[in-house]
């Protein structure tokens, strides 16, 4: 099967609905990841049939259970889940935020050749960005442990809004370490196909 069949195949699975379109610009984004990723490193996973689960497919999995006009990509690193987030949420405004000058580099030059007016990068760390507006989600893939993730990236999301990270195995220990001014809201199981590892998304709200 072509990586666009296997990658339709994975969409379908997630019960997610993408346009052909979106789809093809989801697989642009991870032609331009590989080809950045012989020089920059951005990630340790290389197979392209291996980058449609364990990236794309990964962050789609959590379309269904997050709903904001604003998205703050907190590490975004090689953009993950920032870009397929932007190009799968065409209405919501989206800004990348990362530490590494090279790794901002790299999404720039996403946002430029992928036509993606919605998103934004910031080249920061996150403790030192003092944004004018607050997020109503900010999520995180691999950033860090849950406390120390609230505890700098909390205050910019939106009092009513959402703070979502992406974990692999049910975080019971972090989650016994929650900050006090945030509250669990849900953990959520995700089905990624192809990946045969757990995966959970941990929302927290204010408390």
């Amino acid at each position: 099967m072509s990586l666009a069949g296997e990658f339709a195949k994975g969409v379908a699975g997630l019960g997610v609905d993408l346009a052909a379109e979106t789809q093809g610009r989801l697989l642009d984004y991870l032609a331009l990841l590989q080809k950045w990723n012989k020089v920059y490193n951005l990630t340790a996973v290389r197979e392209p049939q291996k980058m449609v689960s364990h990236h794309l497919l990964d962050c789609l999995a959590v379309l269904p259970h997050v709903a904001a006009r604003t998205i703050l990509d907190v590490g975004s690193g090689a953009g993950l889940p920032g870009v397929p987030l932007a190009l799968a949420l065409p209405q919501a405004q989206v800004t990348l935020l990362d530490s590494s000058h090279k790794k901002a580099a790299f999404l720039k030059q996403a946002v430029i050749e992928l036509g993606l007016h919605n998103a934004t990068v910031i080249c920061q760390r996150v403790e030192a960005w003092r944004p004018q507006q607050s997020f109503e989600l900010v999520i995180s893939r691999a950033f860090s442990d849950l406390a120390e993730y609230l505890l700098l990236a909390g205050r910019l999301c939106a009092k009513d809004g959402v703070i979502a990270a992406l974990k692999g195995g049910y975080p019971y220990e972090e989650l016994t370490q929650l900050p006090r001014e945030f509250k669990l809201k849900h953990v959520v199981p995700l089905k990624v196909p192809g990946l045969r590892a757990e995966r959970h998304l941990v929302l927290v709200q204010h408390a």
